[in-house]
């Protein structure tokens, strides 16, 4: 099984990256969350992964933490929620974000991600409440605001590319995510 890789990047699509391993390259897909913190083409990446195989399907998810990887692989236990759902999830939420929701049972908030209706949220809390707590203390770190407002862009409808370019112009400091969202909105906007 693969565990992990390490690599040079050659390109970032919208949920992927193609990663060179040795003599081959290999397309990862990734969480929103995992994308911003990968560098430009050219530089060096780690992300810990799940190969995913069904009879028609072999697929590699990566993750920028071993924390990342373990929610996802949790939710793929839950009935009818596979990869790219569990994807959107991360991509939306992010890991501290979807644990916290599940634990307070917060339907709403899951039923706002793309592709999640309240009848999948339901499901989610029911089969997840109690199996996520144990990484609530590993994910609820200090939040990368930046993945937010990229989760955000991406459900607004901007492609993973357009909003790291914005996100990348944005000035560093303790501005709150509505303002981060606001300036990244702009730049879009002029583009």
């Amino acid at each position: 099984m693969i565990v992990a890789l390490r690599g040079r990047i050659e390109a970032l699509g919208t949920d992927s990256v193609t990663v060179q391993v040795g003599g081959f390259s290999l397309r990862v897909q990734a969480p929103a969350s995992t994308l911003s913190t990968l560098g430009r083409p050219g530089s060096e990446a780690r992300l810990h992964t799940h190969l995913y195989l069904r009879e028609d399907v072999l697929a590699l998810y990566g993750f920028a933490t071993e924390e990342e990887l373990a929610v996802f692989e949790r939710l793929l236990t839950v009935p009818r929620v596979g990869p790219r759902l569990a994807l959107a999830l991360l991509s939306t939420l992010g890991a501290a974000e979807l644990v916290a929701a599940v634990a307070a049972g917060d339907i709403e908030r899951l039923a706002q991600v793309p592709g999640i209706g309240k009848k999948t949220a339901s499901r989610l809390v029911l089969e997840l409440k109690g199996k996520l707590e144990s990484l609530a203390v590993a994910t609820a770190g200090p939040r990368d605001e930046n993945a937010e407002v990229l989760a955000a862009l991406t459900s607004l409808g901007y492609s993973a590319a357009e909003a790291r370019e914005a996100v990348k112009s944005l000035p560093n400091g303790d501005l709150p995510v509505e303002e981060r969202l606001r300036q990244a909105l702009q730049r879009l906007s002029r583009a």
